[in-house]
């Protein structure tokens, strides 16, 4: 071979293992969530995006599919899948992590944590365990999140258990565990869509006419002019979390992978931060638009959670691993004794 030729060789060589190596460091991570276009939580994976492009030079860019346009959470953990591969992240409610893990059903419980410290005490305590079920699962975990405390929006006012069974409540569709547990404990779930509530709760003959959810999203769907009575009675923290596939997350080079874990701590701790104000402000903004907020007094409330914490055993091996819930009751009423 003469030495122009050789000379040639080298360089297709050098220019081939170049664009090999471009193609290995620059990926694009697809990211879906339910999180309302323009929102806080929006902006928020943004933001992360824009962090991740400049501090990885960018080799690791984000794309953010918002407001619920790649469909359900359910549908969304699938297009995740090996072999389906066509998203690779996704910022999640506890509800969809359920897909997932039916372990991530123990942040849903109705009236099982009483404040922020508690929720947070038993989420740090349960983390390590939860990371390993996803990690078994195909998946990690890059960060926590909250969307503030679901509070519980009606059409009628509503004071007791009993006005609460008498509600027609809505209820995540695809769930059909925890549709079953509500009829079974004596109420009226009705399974639907969250983008069907605004719709439903405008209807003088809706499918519901009360609706689990936290204030700043009853303040961006407008749940509030409908559902124009709010029982302060903290139903759950609505806990989420950002969650990328095993596999896309092995293509980053363990340099990028420190930015990322860095970006996403940021925004965990953004979204746990922002969480209480928002609900506070959201709260007080619909107040001066109608909204009507029920404080029940000291023994109201002890009567409601105490027998809404009854029928929240019925959960333990069933919509909850045994594990997970009895390690979850321990270490809650463990706190609870610290602050005595």
């Amino acid at each position: 071979m003469s030495v122009r030729r050789i000379t040639t060789f080298a360089a297709l060589v050098a220019v081939l293992a170049g664009a090999t190596l471009a193609a290995r460091e620059q990926m694009t991570i697809k990211l879906a969530t339910q999180a309302p276009v323009l929102s806080s939580w929006h902006k928020a994976l943004m933001d992360m995006g824009a962090e991740w492009n400049a501090k990885t030079a960018g080799r690791v860019k984000l794309t953010v599919y918002a407001g619920g346009t790649q469909g359900s959470e359910e549908a969304t953990i699938r297009m995740m899948r090996p072999g389906v591969d066509q998203l690779q992240a996704n910022l999640l409610t506890a509800a969809g992590m359920a897909n997932i893990d039916e372990a991530f059903n123990v942040f849903g419980m109705p009236f099982f944590f009483q404040d922020d410290a508690e929720a947070t005490h038993v989420r740090d305590k349960l983390t390590p365990l939860l990371d390993q079920r996803l990690a078994a699962k195909g998946f990690r975990k890059l960060a926590w999140g909250s969307a503030g405390w679901v509070q519980l929006f009606s059409k009628n006012q509503i004071r007791t258990v009993a006005e609460l069974k008498n509600a027609k409540l809505f209820t995540s569709q695809g769930d059909d565990k925890m549709v079953q547990w509500y009829k079974n404990n004596g109420f009226k779930p009705v399974a639907l869509s969250p983008a069907d509530i605004p719709a439903q709760l405008k209807l003088s003959t809706g499918m519901i006419d009360a609706a689990p959810n936290p204030p700043y999203a009853a303040l961006v769907f407008q749940i509030f002019r409908d559902a124009k009575y709010m029982l302060d009675i903290r139903v759950a923290p609505l806990v989420g979390a950002l969650v990328v596939t095993t596999e896309a997350w092995n293509k980053v080079e363990a340099a990028d992978q420190a930015v990322l874990t860095a970006t996403t701590k940021a925004l965990e701790q953004k979204l746990l931060a922002d969480a209480p104000k928002q609900d506070a402000d959201s709260v007080a903004t619909m107040k001066t638009r109608g909204l009507t907020v029920t404080t029940l007094d000291a023994a109201g409330l002890a009567s409601f959670r105490a027998e809404a914490e009854k029928m929240t055993a019925s959960m333990r091996g069933t919509i909850v691993p045994a594990d997970i819930f009895d390690m979850a009751v321990r270490e809650r009423d463990a706190f609870r004794k610290t602050r005595k």
